[in-house]
């Protein structure tokens, strides 16, 4: 799932991602890391899939386009603030399933980037139909067209046949696509009354769960950034790019089976973000 080295995405720095993770390289600490609880041709398959999924997204994010117009906001590049949620409140109101309607302001901008992240490696951006909504909702309309044209041709059939998916981006029956990312925290790095641009650290889990499953569900670690424009009175994205990490040493917990997995998956609903 993670991205590896940045690189061009709509503008930004950094290459896009969709979801599925790698397997993990040891240990920061020094310490060895226990290997997942799978055979080899199993984290083979894993890995390929990443492959895949990676080339697709650089592909989408082909394109000429230039960096969103932004002013050095008033709080120094880098510097953290509370993550508790402040001020006032954050959205009104909700397209579909996207909360909308943020405040022009630092708060607001960071809780549309977080929003925007989860919807954007949703399993959703798989299905021709829903990724079509998703996209006129977040995006600036000058970004629209070709956006929709990029990611249809990179989400093709042939590519979601090989993610053990048909062409409308659904699993086969008995297994379940699982695409669920959460927000760790928001940074703002440039922030103008007109524009924005937001670092949104994120972990979630990514795979196909049911018993017959080559592609396991796991989890990954990875930082979205978005280029947010002010228009039509919310915040829109403008472009987006993304880099593996910061990612915490893995816990020596027990996998649950891929039943659990599918059953969490529906019982549990998502949330609406907000600083």
């Amino acid at each position: 799932m993670s991205l590896g080295d940045d690189n061009d995405g709509f503008g930004g720095s950094g290459q896009t991602r969709t979801r599925l993770p790698e397997g993990g390289t040891g240990d920061i600490h020094g310490a060895p890391r226990r290997p997942p609880a799978r055979g080899s041709r199993s984290l083979i398959t894993v890995v390929g899939v990443v492959v895949l999924l990676v080339a697709a997204i650089a592909f989408a994010n082909r394109g000429d386009t230039d960096d969103a117009d932004t002013t050095s906001s008033s709080k120094p590049p880098g510097k953290s603030s509370p993550t508790s949620a402040t001020g006032v409140r954050p959205v009104p109101g909700k397209n579909g399933e996207i909360p909308m309607g943020f405040a022009r302001d630092e708060q607001g901008a960071q809780s549309a980037a977080a929003n925007y992240s989860v919807a954007l490696v949703s399993a959703d951006i798989l299905k021709p139909d829903r990724r079509s909504e998703i996209v006129q909702q977040l995006f600036v309309q000058d970004k629209v067209e070709e956006l929709k044209s990029n990611l249809d041709k990179a989400y093709s059939r042939e590519f979601l046949s090989k993610l053990g998916l048909d062409e409308a981006g659904n699993a086969a029956t008995g297994l379940t696509y699982v695409s669920r990312t959460a927000p760790v925290g928001t940074k703002v790095t440039q922030f103008s009354d007109s524009a924005a641009t937001v670092e949104v650290w994120c972990t979630g889990v990514f795979g196909t769960a049911g018993a017959s499953s080559t592609n396991p569900v796991t989890n990954d670690w990875f930082t979205m950034t978005l280029a947010l424009r002010w228009a039509d009175n919310d915040w829109k994205v403008d472009s987006f790019s993304q880099k593996e990490g910061p990612a915490p040493v893995n816990g020596d917990l027990l996998a649950s089976d891929a039943n659990a997995i599918a059953k969490a998956v529906e019982e549990y609903g998502g949330f609406t973000y907000a600083r």
